[in-house]
């Protein structure tokens, strides 16, 4: 079980279950919505995720088409988010966690699209756009 929130603690959330597919995601928009060099997200099956405080905090904001990222009206804080595309499913942000995650990442996507004074460190795969077989997770 994991446990996490927003930055004013208005917002508080767990995770029943194991975070699959962690990846650090440079494109320019998960850059904005982060404020930070890239976004670091991993997936749930959506009965995992359950807003457990503050659920009439959560606002939210459809970025594309059938793209919905939710954050903290109080305090800016991203949460989650999800595709219409895959309705099963959510997308967290890792930041929220309180908890220590035992799962680890597993590659850097839309390395095309990194800020130029970013220089990405490590081992782990690097893709111009989505990783291979993402609509199989």
């Amino acid at each position: 079980m994991y446990h996490g929130s927003c930055l004013c603690g208005q917002i508080r959330f767990e995770i029943s279950g194991e975070i699959k597919n962690i990846i650090y995601c440079h494109c320019s928009q998960c850059r904005k919505a982060q404020g930070s060099a890239f976004a670091a997200n991993g997936y749930l099956k959506r009965e995992q995720f359950c807003i457990s405080q503050g659920r009439e905090k959560l606002t939210a904001y459809e970025s594309t088409p059938g793209q919905i990222k939710y954050f903290c009206s109080i305090c800016g804080s991203p949460i989650m988010s999800e595709s219409n595309m895959k309705p099963d499913r959510v997308r967290v942000r890792l930041g929220t966690i309180e908890s220590d995650i035992e799962e680890k990442p597993m590659a850097h996507i839309f390395v095309s699209s990194k800020a130029n004074w970013e220089s990405i460190q490590g081992d782990l795969p690097q893709y111009e756009g989505y990783e291979p077989n993402r609509d199989k997770m």
